[in-house]
């Protein structure tokens, strides 16, 4: 355990890149002729991918025998949800100017935003409760089951993204398949690996080498569900 604590650091810098982009790119005047709508589109696109590797986690641990993707799927969690409120603030505060009025005009009149506020809503009680203490007041069943609410968070940006592009599809249609083959892995039974047959005890061996071992007390991975 010691020798990957790297790994959550290391996550956390490599899911900050795209905002340090964007940061220079805006610096930098790089962002087009309308650098609202460049900076809201590549907030919403990594929140996506933020969304969907965090889910790839569990599939990944089950299926691949992979443990790394789980221990750092807390904070990649975090960051989606950081990069889901940059999003919305950039709508809100940049791009609105915080007019509430003129917001919730928006979001009667234009679907794909009424969708993107739902999901973002979705996503709040995912991130308070991504705390130990709140597995441990919750209880680990509970907290699962509200954690599954991030699947439909998935879905709900993969709508927003479709809605929102109307003619170039490709963006928000591969991430669907991406978030189709995700539900289906975690519905699909996994094969479960053969374990080699156990050697037979020698005829000649003495009582005490055929006497089983005293099995040691399992050690819980609770990061390893999801």
């Amino acid at each position: 355990m010691a020798r990957r604590r790297w790994l959550v650091p290391a996550a956390v810098a490599l899911g900050l890149l795209p905002l340090s982009k964007l940061a220079f790119d805006l610096l930098a005047g790089r962002l087009g002729a309308n650098p609202i709508a460049e900076s809201l589109n590549r907030l919403g696109f990594w929140t996506l991918t933020g969304l969907a590797i965090t889910l790839a986690a569990t599939p990944a641990h089950d299926w691949l025998g992979l443990a790394w993707p789980v221990r750092i799927r807390r904070a990649l969690g975090l960051l989606t949800f950081g990069y889901a409120a940059l999003h919305l603030a950039t709508y809100a505060g940049v791009d609105q100017f915080f007019d509430w009025r003129a917001i919730g005009a928006d979001v009667a009149k234009r679907r794909f935003i009424a969708v993107g506020f739902a999901t973002f809503l979705l996503l709040v009680p995912l991130a308070v409760t991504s705390t130990d203490a709140w597995v441990r007041r919750l209880g680990f069943p509970r907290w699962k089951a509200l954690h599954r609410l991030a699947y439909l968070a998935a879905l709900g940006g993969v709508v927003h993204f479709l809605w929102r592009v109307k003619i170039d599809l490709v963006k928000p249609l591969l991430f669907a398949a991406i978030l189709g083959a995700l539900l289906l892995l975690r519905v699909v039974p996994r094969p479960r690996r053969a374990r080699a047959p156990a050697p037979r005890p020698s005829a000649a061996a003495p009582a005490l080498d055929r006497a089983p071992a005293a099995a040691a007390p399992p050690v819980p991975f609770r990061d390893g569900e999801g």
